[in-house]
This record gives structure tokens, sequence and C-alpha cells, in this order.
């Protein structure tokens, strides 16, 4: 099965970095975020991969020339343009994806079973699913009366509701609900899924992190070396 990885954004709330490189060849641990992507579906059984490239795409199609990838993982790097947008960019690839394909963001890991995640996609048949995660705790929540502190706690993700934590499995069919460029995958496309009663949420409650800010970055490096990657 084809996996699409966008990896194309600009990257700007960690342009630290990206001023240098795009976002997904950041190095966590001094690994490309997006190799440890791909070796998460390798791992999971999943051997061909097309990257959506655009920002600085050249630095990561140079990376996967010269890196030493297992000889039946295919990675075929392809430019969707500069400024084209998540929806846009897997528009672009329609002409690979003539079956059901997975997609993911080049910039979050996670431990969700992928394996899991397509037969459940395939037992419910929709158009579309994402997979729901819970948003990593960043602030703690207190109650007040008054000027007093009431309640205080440490915030953890089970405050929150669920978000969108990528890693797609989508129909071909749902490439016509994609106008083109300018479209954003995360509003008229899943909307009108939504509306459609065609998108579903497989949900995902163990290790996920997304890397927007250099907080992020450290976030992760501090749970792969304690090995809460792999819970």
């Amino acid at each position: 099965m084809k996996v699409v990885i966008l990896a194309g954004g600009l990257g700007t709330r960690i342009s630290e970095l990206t001023k240098i490189v795009p976002k997904p060849m950041i190095k966590i641990l001094g690994k490309p975020i997006i190799h440890r992507i791909i070796d998460h579906y390798v791992a999971n059984g999943f051997k061909e991969f097309y990257v959506a490239l655009g920002y600085k795409g050249a630095l990561i199609k140079k990376y996967f020339k010269s890196c030493k990838l297992n000889k039946d993982i295919k990675v075929e790097c392809i430019d969707t343009g500069k400024n084209t947008m998540t929806g846009g960019r897997i528009k672009r690839l329609k002409k690979y994806l003539n079956k059901t394909f997975m997609v993911s963001y080049g910039d979050s890991l996670s431990s969700v079973n992928l394996k899991k995640l397509l037969a459940y996609h395939k037992k419910k048949n929709k158009l579309v699913t994402l997979t729901a995660v819970r948003p990593p705790a960043r602030f703690g929540v207190i109650k007040i009366a008054g000027d007093k502190v009431k309640y205080f706690r440490e915030k953890n993700s089970l405050d929150a509701g669920w978000i969108n934590g990528g890693y797609f499995v989508m129909k071909p069919a749902f490439l016509k609900y994609i106008k083109g460029d300018n479209t954003f995958l995360e509003q008229e496309p899943l909307k009108k899924m939504t509306k459609k009663k065609e998108l579903i949420a497989f949900k995902h409650k163990g290790f996920w992190q997304c890397m927007d800010t250099l907080r992020d970055r450290k976030i992760l490096e501090k749970k792969i070396k304690n090995k809460e990657h792999l819970e």
C-alpha cells in the first residue's frame, strides 16, 4: 500500500531551524523526523512512500538519494509546489493513488498501530479515516474563588478532547473533493466528509507528539530517550 507524506510546508513556528532545512529534515536524536516516520511505517509492513515536496524540497530529495534504505523500500520524492496547501499536495499525486492509500504529516511521531488503523478503515468502509489523539498537556489547571486558588492540578491529556493526529487512510474517490493547490485538507474536503458521514476516527490513546516548536522538539527527544514513543 502507498503512503503519502506531506513534507512541503514552511514550518514558520520553528523558523530557527527551518531557515536552514525543511521541517521534515529537522533531526530528532540525529535522525530526520521524516525518516523516523518512515521507519514506523516500515515496522508495520509498509514499503512504498511518496513524499510531497515543497519548501526546500531539494534537501529532502538529496537525503533520500544518499541514505541507505532496505532495497525493498521505495521512497519517491515529488515536487508538489512551494505554495501548495495540504489538500492540493495530495491532489497533485492523484495519478499514483488508484487504490486505498495512507497519508501522514511530515512533522509528528506516534506509536499508532498502523495495521489496526487500516483494518478499522476497511471494516467501516468510509472514504476517510483519521487518527484521533489526545493533545499533549501544556498547562496546569486551577480554580479561583476571588483571589484564592481553590484547586490546582497539573493538566494531563485527558483534560482535553480529541484532535486530528494525522495518520489518515483514504480511498481514491475522496480526491474529487479536493479542488486544487489552494485547498487545505483540513478545511473544505474533510468538512464535506463530515456532512456526508464519510469521515471516521480511529482513537489512539498511546504516544503521539507533533513538532511545531523548538520546545516540541526537546519533548520528542526526551520521550524517545525514555522509550515513551513505544507506548
